[in-house]
């Protein structure tokens, strides 16, 4: 778009003043400025500003009347279909012979949290290598394509501020033995800041305030990036989807991928019995005949201390962001067919005032509007949702130090690790919460899950005895 047709289109919509310190902007700076307003769409903008900031900070739909828990497929230690389970995972070996799944990863962020410059991939994770969340990754999805005869497609969605550190991290490790041309990195969407006024607001005079346009963002930027496309030229008719901070995971889990496929599901999730009522996690729930997801934060405290008649909580089901996604269903809704819903999110944002002058508030002076992954849900036919085991998919690497730290996800990976070696006849010395005696580590290319590791060890010619630091 040329300069002044832009500038016209901003001046129209009443967002003028983004270009009132332009002339005043060196070549390079106004060439910054211009295109980052060219990412903005100001409809989608004028639509948010009259559907959010009218009801003030927290506003949104009363989802509790008539809330109930959302129905699953238990696991066969719980009561589920063993049966159903065994030709789940059947026809998902069968996909994944077929070469019609892809792995995807949510990798937008950097290590704040955790004390470490760098995006979040990056971060050393294991308890002997320290191998990063990518290699562990990279790994899994190399070992589950040649188990299964076809190699894996991978998409990461990266940010503006970690993909050129992210790209060359894989270039530097030579994409950890992947082939270069099944790994697809892309950018995630902004989305500027504004003020409570709806006006969008400057990060300094050259620069608008733009920030992620949240997880949800992600089906949005698999269609702009061309990476929908690409797929079905693959012939990828799926995408297993999960988050860069949890190494623990089943990247490349065939049960999950057989019930999404059996079931002819556009969305299926998995879910994770809490640990306790207060736990972090979003939470499975059916509204109006729908099947939703209701945040920690915003499910009343009465209903998560709630129980059922056998003494357990009602509202049980977490969901911790290990999904399956249909292609097409991805591309519905990046289209604009169904749209996801953008959430509000008030924010102290330093900015620059009418002067020209830099404000850092002490107080939020704005929102930034988010997409949230989950809120797919009720848009998707056939949604299945399947419980999974907290040992087997789930321990993030979120804070520095206690809860969901690298030292908590050091000792699930050891536990893992032991049950492992345990289930198959090694005497492995295990302390009473199961952490293995000594420290070692077992790469995904040896085994990445139950199953994949057994294989690997029965074909062992002599077994290993575990010592200190041995790499399997």
């Amino acid at each position: 778009m040329e300069t002044s047709t832009l500038i016209n289109a901003f001046n129209n919509a009443g967002q003028g003043h983004v270009f009132a310190f332009f002339n005043e902007l060196d070549g390079e700076a106004k060439r910054r400025l211009l295109e980052q307003a060219a990412e903005v769409d100001l409809e989608e903008i004028a639509r948010l500003n009259a559907t959010l900031l009218g009801g003030g900070a927290g506003a949104r739909e009363d989802l509790f009347s008539g809330l109930a828990p959302a129905p699953y497929e238990k696991l066969p230690e719980n009561g589920g279909d063993l049966a159903a389970w065994r030709a789940a995972k059947a026809a998902g070996e069968a996909a994944l012979r077929a070469g019609q799944v892809a792995a995807f990863t949510v990798a937008g962020g950097q290590g704040t949290r955790l004390g470490f410059d760098g995006p979040k991939g990056t971060f050393p994770v294991t308890p002997v290598r320290k191998a990063t969340l990518f290699q562990v990754f990279a790994e899994k999805i190399l070992a589950a394509g040649r188990r299964y005869g076809r190699p894996l497609h991978w998409f990461i969605m990266t940010s503006h501020a970690n993909h050129a550190a992210t790209e060359a991290f894989f270039r530097g490790n030579g994409f950890f033995g992947l082939a270069e041309s099944h790994v697809h990195l892309f950018r995630q969407g902004r989305m500027p800041a504004v003020g409570f006024d709806g006006k969008i607001l400057l990060e300094t005079k050259g620069s608008i305030a733009m920030s992620p346009d949240g997880h949800g963002g992600s089906l949005r930027a698999l269609e702009r990036s061309g990476s929908l496309d690409l797929m079905e030229r693959e012939g990828v008719r799926a995408l297993s989807y999960f988050q860069v901070d949890n190494p623990l995971v089943r990247a490349i889990d065939p049960a999950f991928i057989g019930w999404h496929f059996t079931r002819g599901s556009e969305l299926s999730s998995k879910l994770l019995p809490k640990a306790y009522p207060g736990e972090k996690v979003g939470h499975f729930c059916v509204k109006d005949g729908r099947n939703v997801v209701v945040e920690y934060s915003d499910l009343p405290e009465a209903l998560q201390q709630e129980r059922d008649a056998a003494g357990g909580l009602r509202f049980n089901g977490g969901s911790i962001a290990i999904h399956v996604f249909d292609r097409e269903f991805i591309r519905r809704l990046a289209g604009g067919a169904a749209s996801l819903p953008f959430h509000r999110a008030d924010k102290k944002i330093p900015c620059v005032d009418a002067g020209g002058g830099l404000s850092k508030p002490s107080k939020p002076n704005g929102v930034k509007f988010e997409l949230f992954v989950f809120d797919a849900l009720p848009f998707a036919k056939n949604p299945v949702i399947i419980e999974t085991r907290r040992e087997d998919d789930f321990s993030p690497v979120k804070n520095a130090e206690g809860v969901d730290s690298p030292a908590s996800c050091r000792r699930d990976l050891l536990r893992q690790y032991g049950r492992w070696l345990a289930a198959n006849g090694a005497n492995v010395p295990l302390g009473a919460d199961g952490t293995p005696a000594v420290e070692f580590e077992v790469s995904p290319l040896f085994g990445y899950d139950e199953d994949s590791f057994a294989e690997s060890w029965d074909k062992l010619p002599q077994k290993p005895i575990v010592r200190n630091g041995l790499c399997l």
